[in-house]
């Protein structure tokens, strides 16, 4: 009990505010208190709602949740020391894996806070720049995987389609360029955002609908015509809408290049090095699209379905993306096997 009250101290430190009750009456605490603001600017706080119906006992689930960042973050660093470790492993297509699991555990770990807070302490309340800074990270992260995801896709059309000549165009320059121009592009997108959110006006009580922070659900708090609200929606089309529209048409190719094969065994062997990757992308993109669907369509879909998709959507990737990468691709799988086994030797010694 003492452990727990210590842990429960750190994350109301951590978001800066005072100890809150759980359940409804926080929330309707801080409606009252944000509703009689008269300033449109950014209240210091704002109030996540979480997973509704686990308020009342938050400390179930803290478990499991522990465990999927355990896992997510013992999975990908092993595909980064795998990599890291293995000269063989230095080309191209495994340079794009070690960046998806850096991005996969930035995105748990930048995650984590606010969903430790809910599940330890019951915290619904967090401070205006923790969330900021939350919400930065979290986007920085998942463009950083939506950006790999679409340089895979287009280095298996390029192997597939021109093989010929993808040693000499994916040289070792060529590579560092492209993982300068995903950094750019991440960074470059989401800098301003924090800035503009801050300072933005805001006409509604700074309510989320999740369980961490995130831009397109801040923005729906502000005062019609922000200039905020609309460099967010131009950030949400210029990748998240552009990045799956390029991938699928990659996969377009490659199924072209694929009929024309002469034998259904080649066929089979080059369509094995696109089904991890394929799979990847799918568990990435599809809660997201249906998460897009039900937002602007306004949909009427329970809150608990709609925050569990959510779950899905930011959790999943990187725990699964590993178990599909070691599972599919042949060469990480070996490499795996035969750095354990010498700890194998050991332990039976």
């Amino acid at each position: 009990m003492q452990m727990c009250h210590k842990i429960k101290l750190i994350f109301l430190i951590y978001f800066q505010i005072p100890e809150f009750q759980a359940g409804s009456s926080t929330m309707s605490t801080f409606s009252t208190q944000t509703a009689s603001n008269s300033s449109p600017s950014m209240a210091p706080t704002f109030l996540l709602v979480g997973m509704p119906g686990l308020s009342a006992i938050p400390s179930w689930w803290t478990i499991p949740l522990i465990m999927l960042y355990l896992l997510s973050a013992l999975g990908n660093g092993t595909i980064l020391w795998i990599i890291a470790m293995e000269p063989t492993l230095h080309r191209p297509m495994y340079f794009f894996l070690f960046l998806l699991s850096v991005s996969d555990v930035g995105l748990a770990t930048a995650l984590m806070p606010t969903l430790l807070g809910l599940a330890l302490a019951d915290v619904h309340v967090v401070s205006a720049s923790a969330c900021l800074l939350q919400m930065f990270f979290v986007h920085v992260f998942s463009v950083m995987e939506s950006s790999v995801l679409l340089t895979m896709a287009l280095d298996r059309a390029l192997a597939i389609c021109r093989p010929l000549h993808y040693p000499t165009l994916l040289t070792n320059g060529f590579i560092m360029k492209i993982g300068l121009a995903i950094a750019f592009r991440c960074l470059g997108l989401h800098l301003p955002l924090p800035f503009l959110l801050a300072h933005m006006s805001y006409c509604r009580p700074q309510v989320l609908t999740h369980s961490y922070c995130l831009h397109p659900d801040m923005t729906h708090l502000a005062c019609p015509g922000a200039w905020g609200a609309v460099y967010s929606l131009f950030v949400v089309l210029s990748v998240m809408g552009l990045d799956p529209l390029l991938i699928f048409f990659s996969y377009g190719l490659i199924g072209k290049v694929l009929q024309g094969l002469g034998s259904s065994e080649e066929r089979w062997k080059a369509s094995q090095t696109c089904v991890a990757h394929l799979s990847a992308v799918l568990l990435f993109y599809v809660p997201m699209i249906l998460l897009a669907l039900i937002d602007r369509l306004r949909l009427p879909v329970p809150q608990p379905a709609h925050t569990l998709l959510s779950y899905v959507h930011f959790l999943l990737p990187p725990l699964l993306n590993p178990i599909l990468y070691s599972v599919k691709m042949k060469e990480i799988r070996e490499r795996i096997l035969k750095r354990l086994q010498p700890m194998k030797v050991g332990f039976a010694q």
